[in-house]
């Protein structure tokens, strides 16, 4: 396996804890200088720390297209754009609630974050890769977006299955120029504040009934989704594309 990204550039979004860090990390390990951006600056300081000098961090609102496209152009001037992580996303603070209770701003925030965030990065980065001729795009969704969601949350169980539905379109657009565009759907992880409140709400028997419902009867870990984004990311997986690989233990 060549996983070695030296002299590369990979942009990594949602980056202040969790997926986002480990998969900062793992490209700064494998020799790639990593832009990583996040809302949260505190958070962003940590994963600075956490990846050395091969990180830069910027506070980055990925549902605002005019912020995407200057921090994409800022990083695009330090060298070439060749991989962007879409890990930005997640349920926004929200909980499960009744479809009736759903407001308009509640549906979209979580979209924004999850999909339209996505779409924005993406279109961002896409003409220096087309320059390039060469380009990995790599969204992270979860299982919620092929089956239902743990949560209960419309939006988000409909926001990831978007974002699957944006990779494969992707993959066909921009294939011509050597861009491949994947998907890591992960399964349930304990990697950040919420996945923590929504573990601990389920008590002792409904977290054995979990890790009892997963083939491997453990959870995953950060480190595993960062496993498969530097495969999808790496030369090795230069013939996959439009593919959506389901990191959760087995189900």
């Amino acid at each position: 396996m060549n996983i070695d990204f030296a002299g590369r550039t990979a942009i990594v979004t949602g980056a202040g804890h969790g997926f986002g860090r480990a998969i900062g990390e793992a490209f700064a390990g494998a020799g790639a200088m990593v832009w990583a951006c996040d809302l949260n600056a505190d958070e962003l300081a940590a994963t600075r720390q956490a990846c050395g000098a091969r990180c830069e961090v910027r506070v980055v609102n990925v549902a605002d297209r005019q912020a995407v496209a200057g921090f994409v152009a800022e990083a695009e001037r330090a060298g070439s754009i060749d991989i962007l992580v879409n890990n930005a996303g997640g349920v926004v603070g929200q909980v499960g609630r009744p479809l009736e209770e759903i407001s308009p701003a509640d549906w979209h925030a979580i979209f924004d974050v999850n999909a339209t965030g996505a779409f924005y990065c993406a279109q961002a980065v896409a003409p220096a890769m087309k320059r390039q001729r060469r380009g990995r795009i790599i969204n992270i969704s979860s299982r919620a977006g092929l089956e239902i969601s743990l949560t209960g949350i419309q939006a988000y169980a409909a926001a990831k299955a978007a974002q699957i539905g944006l990779t494969r379109q992707l993959a066909h657009e921009l294939g011509p120029w050597g861009i491949t565009v994947n998907n890591v759907a992960p399964g349930f992880v304990r990697s950040n504040p919420t996945t923590e409140r929504q573990w601990q709400s389920y008590g002792e028997e409904g977290q054995r009934r979990l890790v009892e419902s997963i083939a491997l009867k453990r959870l995953g870990t950060p480190a595993d989704i960062a496993h498969a984004v530097l495969f999808f990311a790496s030369d090795d997986a230069g013939w996959i594309t439009g593919q959506v690989l389901s990191v959760d233990g087995g189900k």
